[in-house]
């Protein structure tokens, strides 16, 4: 932590920025969420209570990187029997896969506060490229005196492409669980040392 809010802020392209540094996801103030489709007719909403990830700012923030790494047994839909399920090796497997991974390759910047994070998701034993669409939220300092910035980032996946198969075909046309999966993730992310 520092004293001085002007040493850990700068501007670039007319935003400010976090200076250079590390910063972890704070536990308290992330979501780490899916939709998925239900039926054909409706939406499921869930998440997953237990993520962590590193921000890694450079100097040039085209340059800086994110890991992070989900507790797949942490997923909730507020659903006890559909969570086991989602657990099970019908799906995520979780007491052979017990995180799911994702390491950036990559930041582009759109236009504004709005940027396009690529990198690499692993989901059981299967890794895919993905391209998060992120939009930096702000950065300030909390009233614990922690130099802090906010983001949220969305992308969409075919859950089949990690091997997520299991399925039902309903009577009326169609299945029970769509392939098209949103992730949302909103934070903070807290300046180290």
């Amino acid at each position: 932590m520092t004293s001085n809010t002007d040493a850990v802020t700068r501007d670039w392209e007319g935003l400010t920025i976090p200076a250079p540094g590390t910063y972890l996801l704070d536990a308290s103030h992330k979501r780490v969420g899916f939709v998925g489709r239900h039926m054909m007719v409706s939406k499921v909403r869930g998440d997953f209570a237990d993520a962590t990830a590193t921000i890694t700012v450079t100097e040039d923030p085209m340059h800086s990187t994110v890991t992070a790494s989900i507790q797949a047994a942490s997923i909730t839909t507020a659903q006890a029997d559909r969570d086991a399920h989602l657990r099970s090796p019908e799906f995520l497997d979780v007491e052979k896969f017990p995180t799911l991974e994702f390491r950036s390759t990559g930041v582009k910047s759109r236009e504004g506060n709005e940027f396009v994070l690529s990198g690499e998701l692993t989901i059981k034993d299967v890794t895919r490229p993905v391209d998060l669409e992120v939009e930096f939220e702000g950065v300030g300092r909390s009233p614990f005196g922690e130099d802090i910035f906010g983001f949220s980032a969305h992308t969409e996946i075919d859950r089949e492409d990690f091997g997520l198969t299991w399925n039902v075909a309903l009577e009326t046309g169609g299945v029970l669980v769509g392939r098209k999966v949103k992730i949302e993730i909103e934070g903070e992310a807290i300046r180290q040392g």
